[in-house]
């Protein structure tokens, strides 16, 4: 049984397979190659694949992309459809108005809805070309520090074939230590790297607290004739039922190739009804009258849940250390009133390569010298976007009429607003009390799983392709059961066994004793990372499972 580790060097490591990491990849190599400059470059990803993580259906802004590869579309970058035009609408329990006014920011005319699987898997290719080394199925698992503690030198990815103890199994293979000149930190949402280094490094200090959205999505199968055959609409956003006023969120639609729908909803994080279920949200959505007859004779073939960050401009952390860059959605780079993220987390790896490039030309690999990112980044068309959404979340989550008050300022005043630098809460502090809160899914009927066009929450993680090896260490830590089961239950009946969109939490109750037990299933998680964000006692950390594992997503 081998149990040493090896160690690979690298000029550039990037620690995630998403757009952000994959632009500031090709971005590198594009310099280097124009430089004459020969790098070392890898990328590692810990899905099974690049894309498998990368959860289907988005509005592209090509802003990024025109500026990566001109001539994206003659490579075949997988478009699937261009939005024809926005339709933006109001719901109320079973009835819908279109509003006429749409935010400048949420213009997406001409733009392209992809999908981010195949997308992901088409930069890859690119990055391949250049010469990136990729490698799929590798979890990075813990960050290396040269001797000061405080410079990162690599990764070290985690080791396989474990069994639920820890102990060594037969097939044991240890993982590898990663070493590089930079390490590019582009985890995507709420990374658990990037939470490590915080904690180490300081990185969100004088920032305020990161706040996310869930997403579910899905991608249904429509018949031929469909109401994409003659609607004006093809990118449909909504806002209202079922959350109404009081909580973040919205629904939107978008038209895929072959008669396919990306469909989808998200809930603020920033929800205070302890017994509400963002999974039941997005089915009653899927039951308005409005978005019923869009989706009607469909079937769903993929299933998936994410989250996204929201807070903004003033919740990006410190974007470099010595020996490390942030990009992408880990690094909260977010245009929150856009809805969309993918062409600035593309625009802030593509800024960091160029800022690695300088500290390679220079042979100094420091904060102060990284730094050149920060500096880029502020003088970019990302940084301004970003910016002008920099209040949006905080007036978002203020309740009824005011928040209209307040966006309204904000969108006459380029994101000022009424005042700037507006206060948010972290999400896991806003949950109330349960015998304070009304049962928000009480009004689901079960009747409505039929296995076709709406699925249950198990069905759903069987349509996300999700697979763990059962007999691997628990990637899920909950640090106190008995908090779980006591305090937690009391207070808040457990919201775990609601806001995960998986079921890996359960409540079990011993019929003769009439104990409670927290029962796990980490082999239904699909990565969202949900609990950790949500958990009103930050008893829920989530780390990364065994390379390979998690989600499957294709994109279809």
């Amino acid at each position: 049984m081998n149990s040493e580790r090896e160690k690979i060097n690298f000029d550039v490591l990037f620690v995630g397979g998403g757009p952000a990491n994959l632009a500031g990849a090709i971005r590198l190599m594009q310099i280097a190659k124009e430089k004459d400059i020969t790098l070392e470059v890898a990328l590692i990803e810990k899905g099974s694949d690049i894309g498998s993580n990368a959860l289907s259906g988005a509005v592209l802004n090509p802003i990024a992309l025109k500026e990566l590869v001109p001539d994206f579309l003659k490579k075949g970058c997988p478009v699937e459809k261009t939005v024809r035009g926005d339709g933006f609408y109001f719901l109320t329990k079973n009835k819908h108005y279109h509003l006429p006014f749409i935010p400048r920011y949420m213009h997406n005319k001409n733009f392209f809805i992809i999908s981010l699987s195949k997308f992901t898997k088409w930069l890859a290719g690119i990055a391949e070309e250049l010469g990136v080394n990729i490698f799929p199925g590798f979890a990075g698992k813990k960050i290396l520090y040269a001797l000061d503690q405080k410079t990162i030198t690599g990764v070290r990815t985690g080791d396989k074939g474990l069994g639920k103890d820890g102990a060594k199994k037969s097939n044991f293979e240890p993982g590898i230590d990663l070493l590089a000149e930079v390490t590019v930190l582009g985890e995507g949402s709420k990374g658990s790297l990037v939470r490590d280094i915080a904690e180490k490094l300081d990185i969100f200090s004088g920032k305020m607290p990161q706040v996310f959205e869930t997403g579910i999505k899905e991608v249904i199968q429509l018949p031929e004739k469909n109401y994409f055959t003659t609607g004006k609409y093809n990118d449909i956003h909504t806002c209202g039922y079922p959350l109404g006023l009081n909580t973040p969120g919205g629904g939107f639609i978008y038209e895929m190739k072959d008669n396919k729908v990306s469909i989808g909803f998200l809930t603020g994080l920033s929800y205070r009804n302890a017994m509400l279920d963002p999974y039941e949200e997005f089915i009653k959505f899927k039951q308005h009258p409005f978005v019923a007859d869009i989706i009607k004779n469909g079937k769903v073939i993929e299933q998936g849940a994410r989250t996204v960050p929201t807070g903004g401009y003033f919740t990006i952390p410190r974007l470099s250390v010595d020996g490390g860059v942030f990009v992408g959605s880990c690094a909260s780079i977010h245009n929150t009133p856009g809805l969309k993220g993918i062409h600035v987390s593309m625009k802030s790896g593509m800024l960091a390569a160029e800022a690695i490039m300088k500290a390679i030309e220079k042979n100094s690999f420091t904060q102060k010298t990284l730094a050149h990112y920060h500096e880029l980044f502020e003088k970019s068309w990302a940084k301004e976007e970003i910016f002008e959404g920099r209040n949006f979340s905080q007036g978002l989550s203020k309740k009824g009429l005011l928040k209209f008050v307040l966006l309204g300022a904000q969108h006459l005043t380029k994101g000022r607003g009424i005042y700037d630098n507006m206060p948010i809460e972290e999400d896991c502090k806003t949950i109330e009390i349960a015998k304070n809160s009304a049962r928000a899914g009480k009004n689901l009927d079960k009747k409505v799983f039929d296995g076709v066009l709406y699925v249950d929450k198990l069905t759903g993680v069987y349509l996300s392709k999700t697979m763990h090896r059962e007999d691997q260490p628990c990637h899920i830590i909950v640090h106190d059961k008995n908090l779980c089961v006591n305090q937690c239950y009391t207070d808040y009946q457990c919201p775990c066994t609601r806001f995960c969109p998986g079921d890996v939490y359960e409540i079990e109750i011993d019929e003769k004793t009439s104990q409670r037990r927290l029962k796990l299933n980490p082999a239904n998680c699909l990565h969202c990372k949900t609990c950790e964000i949500k958990d009103p006692f930050r008893n829920i950390t989530w780390t990364c499972p065994e390379g390979g594992d998690g989600p499957g997503y294709t994109g279809l």
